[in-house]
């Protein structure tokens, strides 16, 4: 391509050109098919339809560090990761929950104010998609070290890129959205630099379908593997107690 001729094109059309060049779709020719609405596919994370783009980052999450999943284990709401990832490691599973009525709930506080609770109680917290609900993060986060043993391990993960969640915004409000950087930050407050381990997950397509609904089925595997830190979708986090 001369490109000196090229230059003296008009503005357009020489930018026209550049994104030809560069693999990159001029102005215009994009098609957004399907996804040329102003309204999302699902409004539910795609939960009725297959497994969430963001609960498929929690499982590959937790499931790396599965053997850490053991003892004495807290998790919120539900046993839901305790019973999938802790298996015949869980010598005792306990489930917390802000306000009483939860039939699941062996334990109601609220983790910001929570003096009730012993220290230095538990093996692993398990902590999934929690924080964004909580206003004073910093305190939630003084909570769950404190009630960990020394050497206990507080597994996190957090919403990065995320459509509101109108029933929990409802409910108990819904405050944040994070990234690596802010949960490493926060967490840094609390425990020891080098015992925090923060990751992100996604990538743009992933995080387009996530908004739409579009659940991990209808995806490539390799193409939700691809991690973008331009996108993050899902931040975890993997705290140990000095």
């Amino acid at each position: 391509m001369n490109t000196s001729l090229v230059k003296k094109l008009p503005t357009p059309v020489y930018h026209w050109l550049q994104d030809i060049r560069y693999g990159r779709s001029p102005v215009g020719w994009i098609n957004f098919g399907s996804l040329g609405r102003l309204k999302p596919i699902r409004t539910d994370f795609g939960l009725g339809r297959g497994l969430a783009i963001d609960r498929y980052y929690i499982e590959n999450f937790l499931a790396l560090y599965a053997e850490e999943i053991q003892g004495h284990v807290l998790e919120i709401k539900e046993p839901l990761y305790t019973e999938k990832f802790g298996g015949d490691r869980i010598t005792k599973s306990d489930v917390l929950h802000v306000e009483a009525g939860n039939p699941k709930a062996t334990i109601v506080a609220d983790l910001t104010n929570a003096d009730h609770l012993s220290s230095d109680t538990f093996d692993c917290i398990i902590l999934t998609q929690t924080l964004q609900f909580i206003y004073n993060v910093p305190a939630a986060i003084k909570t769950l070290h404190r009630i960990l043993k020394p050497r206990g391990v507080l597994l996190v993960t957090v919403s990065g890129i995320s459509q509101i969640s109108s029933e929990d915004m409802e409910r108990w409000g819904q405050y944040w959205s994070f990234t690596a950087l802010s949960i490493q930050k926060l967490f840094q407050e609390v425990f020891e630099p080098d015992k925090i381990e923060v990751t992100s997950y996604g990538n743009v397509l992933s995080a387009i379908a996530l908004l739409h609904g579009i659940v991990t089925e209808e995806i490539e595997q390799s193409k939700l593997n691809y991690h973008d830190p331009e996108y993050q979708v899902l931040i975890t986090a993997r705290a140990v107690k000095e």
